[in-house]
């Protein structure tokens, strides 16, 4: 026999999320801790009833119940994230503007040898990748390629280069 399902001092909480769901999400969450509380249902019938594995049936429930007691927050929307990014978007403008003060007058500009001075002065590591998106996010772009290694003789590659004419005349 299977042990009945724990959760009741969570009851008004899962109660109050099902009259006050807005998405899919939430009124099965509700329904996750409701049907085994209230109708005796086991894990598998819960599952089947909300459309869900019987796994994250239960992540569900144990999740519900640590955010209802306080041990943890609960999770953050995409769209959370995403109002969070645009908050923060004038701080890296402000970062980028110090950091990067010589490039907006025309000069070169390396991103790996300025990563170290961003990540002082956000406080935290960052990727490459991520300091890439952050400048793509605030408006800088590549505007040309690296076209020469630094340690490359210019001399030799004028040499190499094929002589041709400047204009191509039609063959007749």
């Amino acid at each position: 026999m299977a042990r009945k399902a724990g959760g009741n001092e969570h009851l008004e909480a899962a109660r109050k999320l099902l009259r006050n769901a807005k998405t899919a999400d939430e009124l099965r969450l509700a329904q996750s801790v409701l049907l085994p509380l209230e109708l005796g249902l086991s894990l598998e019938q819960t599952a089947l009833a909300i459309g869900r594995s019987s796994g994250a049936t239960c992540t569900m429930r144990t999740r519900f119940a640590k955010v209802a007691s306080g041990k943890m927050k609960s999770p953050r929307s995409k769209r959370e994230l995403r109002n969070r990014a645009k908050a923060d978007k004038e701080t890296e403008r402000t970062i980028l503007d110090e950091v990067l003060a010589d490039a907006s007058t025309g000069g070169v500009v390396v991103i790996p040898h300025f990563k170290a001075a961003i990540e002082a002065k956000l406080g935290k590591p960052f990727s490459l990748s991520s300091v890439y998106r952050m400048l793509a996010r605030n408006g800088w772009r590549k505007l040309a390629p690296d076209t020469s290694h630094p340690q490359g003789d210019p001399q030799a590659r004028e040499n190499w280069k094929k002589n041709s004419r400047l204009r191509w005349s039609k063959s007749s």
